[in-house]
């Protein structure tokens, strides 16, 4: 470190307490990364603030020794959102985990960034309610929030943004405002909520977050049902749509990837194209809403359906489910998962999953693809050896033809893994004039460029 850090990371230490700022090279190392296979790069400081109070103290220090700032939940992201490549201070979010406040009539619950997934579930369970963004990584309220984080679910209950009703945030001058309120609707001003959700640590550090819960179902049915091509599994997913049945969760897993479900999870599953469903209701609603689906999918040439009704199968075959990534990193010893996700009309999903099919086939690389179907979402599981320069180009190379079909289509670069770095080059393709404007709203919020800096989109020094 130079002088300025020295001096830098001392001050920080009269405002919190020695505990609560690191230079340790080892928690340096674990904020050097995330899920991605994007290059690592260590920050200079990593500090562990427990109150709003001492997030604005610690930035206003940045604004004054003009440090980078990056805020940083579980660093379970994959597009290297929370990578501080221009070194600076990350922000530490975990000591700030605390369920602040369920208003049970209200269908509301208040937290703090560093809450996570499971343990707000594991709260909301005692007033018999759910928090509904499933993305699989049990990750933080805040670090989903900042990507604006979807998954199994949101074909029922909609994205991260769908559900944040108010945000306490922190600006690049240390004050503080809120996004919202806690009322259901609002005409008054502009969405702040729709600007900072998504935002990627951008504009601004979450200290607490007003976040939209739901019943927990009275019965809930999962299955599977196995068809002989992917177009016909799609073709499944739009007929079952256009009925108007309430599916709570369609995902497609291809051929190959359900050989990896069946290694890695020791299950026994037709290794075919698979969707997996479930279903929110009541039972005897639920029992028409299925019978009507049966009868969609067998038209579709589904080859087996297969129900789970206990709660044991039904967590095995998500768990399979959200699983997956893991069960191609073991079955590819030695490579590095590349992950990447594109979101279309729904009309144009068919084709583009056969794209992307015969695009991986055509480049000899190895992965499979899966999606959130329901809403037009869908990953490539990329097994790529790093060391491989020729193999990484073609990854590259994969990416940019599945990204293009997508944007030539009327869809986005990315569903819900948000821009990071990973899908910062293809912004300008997919908002033309619109990223001028996205650069005036950070040049005003940010106007010395420390918060996250060059994510989503670069900045002129």
């Amino acid at each position: 470190m130079n002088r300025a850090t020295d001096e830098f990371v001392a001050e920080l230490k009269e405002i919190l307490s020695e505990s609560q700022v690191s230079i340790n090279e080892t928690v340096l190392e674990q904020h050097s990364k995330d899920e991605s296979y994007h290059a690592i790069s260590k920050p200079d400081v990593v500090v562990f603030p427990m109150t709003t109070k001492e997030v604005s103290e610690v930035i206003k220090l940045a604004n004054q020794y003009q440090v980078p700032v990056v805020p940083f939940g579980l660093g379970s992201s994959l597009e290297g959102h929370v990578i501080p490549y221009d070194r600076g201070m990350t922000i530490d979010f975990s000591l700030m985990n605390k369920v602040l406040e369920i208003r049970e009539n209200d269908f509301l619950v208040k937290v703090q960034p560093g809450v996570t997934r499971s343990q707000l579930n594991k709260e909301l369970k005692k007033y018999g309610l759910f928090f509904s963004v499933d993305p699989g990584a049990d990750a933080t309220m805040g670090g989903m929030a900042a990507t604006n984080a979807s998954g199994t679910t949101a074909v029922k209950y909609g994205v991260m943004r769908d559900q944040v009703r108010d945000l306490e945030v922190v600006l690049a001058d240390g004050s503080i405002i809120h996004t919202g309120n806690l009322a259901a609707k609002s005409s008054s001003g502009y969405h702040l909520n729709g600007l900072f959700v998504g935002s990627e640590g951008t504009l601004g550090c979450f200290t607490e977050l007003t976040l939209r819960v739901y019943g927990i179902p009275e019965y809930i049915l999962a299955a599977r049902a196995s068809f002989p091509t992917v177009d016909d599994a799609v073709e499944a997913v739009v007929a079952i749509l256009q009925a108007g049945i309430p599916v709570a969760r369609v995902e497609l897993v291809d051929e190959p990837s359900m050989k990896q479900v069946n290694q890695y999870s020791e299950t026994d599953y037709k290794e075919q194209p698979t969707l997996f469903l479930e279903f929110h209701g009541n039972e005897a609603g639920l029992k028409q809403d299925v019978q009507f689906m049966k009868e969609i999918v067998l038209d579709k040439n589904c080859v087996g359906i297969e129900f789970e009704t206990d709660n044991a199968a039904r967590h095995r075959l998500w768990e399979a489910r959200h699983h997956l990534a893991y069960a191609y990193v073991h079955g590819y010893p030695g490579k590095k998962l590349m992950v990447t996700d594109v979101c279309l009309p729904i009309s144009e999903l068919s084709g583009a999953i056969h794209h992307s099919r015969k695009t991986l086939d055509l480049l000899g690389l190895n992965g499979g693809i899966v999606g959130h179907v329901g809403d037009g979402n869908f990953h490539v599981l990329l097994m790529i050896d790093m060391n491989d320069k020729e193999e990484v180009a073609k990854a590259d190379d994969f990416n940019e033809q599945i990204v293009m079909y997508a944007l030539e289509r009327g869809g986005t670069c990315t569903g819900e893994h948000g821009v990071g770095i990973g899908k910062q080059k293809y912004q300008e393709k997919e908002h033309g004039e619109a990223l001028n404007v996205m650069r005036k709203i950070k040049q005003a919020l940010d106007p010395h460029h420390l918060f996250n800096p060059n994510k989503i989109l670069k900045m002129g020094k």
